[in-house]
């Protein structure tokens, strides 16, 4: 009896030693992410020099009546220091479904705390059920509002927000509507539809850029496989088919598919591809093996089928209803498509979900980027088609710059030398850190892509 009290009090010993003890205990940044009412600590890594937080946080479905329903919104959180600043990320997407530590450019330049935050509606952070009027700019821009609220309480000093084509444009949102939350943006690719009709920077776009011969081969690629459609949508067909794709949710048919993602394909080339890649475009004579294989590389026939778009309705229902969308003409096509009105976002959207185009909300926001915005800079790539359409940043300590050659992933690090060092000293005086501070960068956080996984065409 005596030799088993001596074993359990040995290992009591062991469990409350004051070493033990502590470390149980002596954890304040966890004690603090529990404390802030509605978060939630769903995972915890640590590197080098970081803890990676995986979380959630309860949002209302409609902010206006925050009693009527709610959601668990899904966000992440790079620690590096309760002192540093911290950059809000949001990339209009969802995170990814494994989330990992990433950091931004904006995170890497300032040695930066990052909380990323995964856009309504994008699952798993949609209401159940789901009343789809509550998924518009202004929510979206109160959800951010809230989390940036919450965590002021742990991170107080400066706050810069980021995001890169649809997260950048969620990121000039937040702004619009809660100004002081942060203490300035870089938008990355960020479009600015404020016309919806008006698409004709687009239109100038696809008839400079590149070279006059790469703009001739790509045109060629479109008309050849338009010419040869019946060929291909059976090729089409065979694949969904094989792979269990099907087409009636959305867009319609395999034949409507086909013509989008044709469409698609030379958009979806610029987006992603340089100069450099005009060799791999296939001669006009090429076969039909080779011509339909470079459109599934450059523009993928899987997407435009019901199960690649439906993750992408959230983005799709933003678009038709108030973000906008480009409607090319499309003039070295015609008399080769079947459906003139498919290349829209409700094209993309299963009936139930499709929505007349409010314009005043675009409208409003350029207006108030152009006159009263403060602190915002706007990065573009000038070969990127998405860059076309541009917000007009005020003369309020705001700037925009434009990375020569670049495409969909420009950035602060692809301006020429003088530009790039211009910006990162604007960013960094509006985060409080000097110009002359050499950032923290731990090897083992690679830096996100900032495009928050998006598809082709898809923002």
């Amino acid at each position: 009896m005596r030799s088993r009290i001596v074993a359990i009090l040995a290992a009591l010993l062991v469990v409350l030693s004051p070493a033990t003890a502590a470390r149980a205990a002596d954890d304040p940044l966890l004690d603090q992410l529990k404390a802030v009412p509605g978060l939630s600590v769903v995972s915890e890594t640590t590197g080098s020099d970081y803890r990676f937080f995986v979380l959630t946080y309860r949002q209302p479905a409609d902010h206006r009546h925050p009693k009527a329903g709610s959601f668990e919104q899904r966000l992440t959180l790079l620690h590096r220091s309760s002192a540093a600043p911290t950059v809000l990320y949001t990339n209009g997407y969802g995170l990814a479904a494994s989330p990992r530590a990433t950091q931004t450019e904006p995170t890497a330049l300032l040695g930066a705390n990052q909380v990323s935050v995964e856009h309504r509606f994008f699952t798993p952070s949609r209401p159940a059920p789901a009343d789809w009027s509550d998924l518009n700019i202004w929510q979206e821009a109160s959800d951010e509002h809230r989390i940036v609220t919450a965590l002021k309480s742990i991170y107080a000093a400066r706050w810069i927000q980021t995001g890169g084509s649809k997260g950048g444009m969620t990121s000039v949102y937040h702004r619009r509507f809660y100004p002081g939350d942060v203490d300035g943006v870089v938008a990355y690719v960020a479009p600015d539809d404020v016309i919806n009709p008006e698409d004709s920077a687009y239109d100038k776009f696809f008839d400079t850029v590149g070279t006059a011969s790469c703009r001739t081969a790509l045109d060629d690629v479109q008309r050849e496989a338009l010419r040869r459609r019946e060929r291909l949508v059976a090729r089409l067909e065979a694949d969904a088919s094989a792979n269990g794709w099907t087409f009636a949710g959305s867009i319609g048919t395999a034949d409507k598919s086909f013509e989008m993602t044709v469409l698609d394909s030379v958009w979806a080339f610029w987006q992603y591809s340089t100069a450099a890649d005009c060799a791999t475009v296939p001669a006009s004579t090429a076969g039909d093996d080779e011509l339909y294989e470079w459109i599934d590389t450059v523009a993928g026939w899987s997407f435009y089928t019901d199960q690649g778009l439906a993750p992408y309705w959230p983005y799709y229902y933003q678009a038709a209803s108030q973000l906008g969308w480009p409607s090319l003409r499309f003039e070295h096509l015609r008399g080769l498509r079947n459906y003139p009105g498919l290349y829209t976002a409700n094209s993309s959207l299963p009936p139930q979900l499709r929505r007349a185009h409010n314009p005043v909300p675009m409208i409003d926001v350029d207006l108030w980027v152009r006159t009263a915005s403060e602190r915002m800079l706007f990065v573009y790539g000038q070969n990127d088609p998405w860059s076309a359409e541009r917000f007009t940043p005020s003369r309020r300590d705001s700037a925009l710059f434009v990375a020569p050659g670049a495409n969909h992933g420009a950035n602060i690090a692809k301006l020429d030398p003088a530009d790039a060092t211009a910006a990162t000293a604007m960013l960094r005086r509006w985060a409080g850190v000097s110009t002359t501070f050499a950032a923290k960068q731990a090897s083992d956080i690679p830096l996100d892509d900032m495009l928050g996984g998006d598809p082709r065409r898809v923002r």
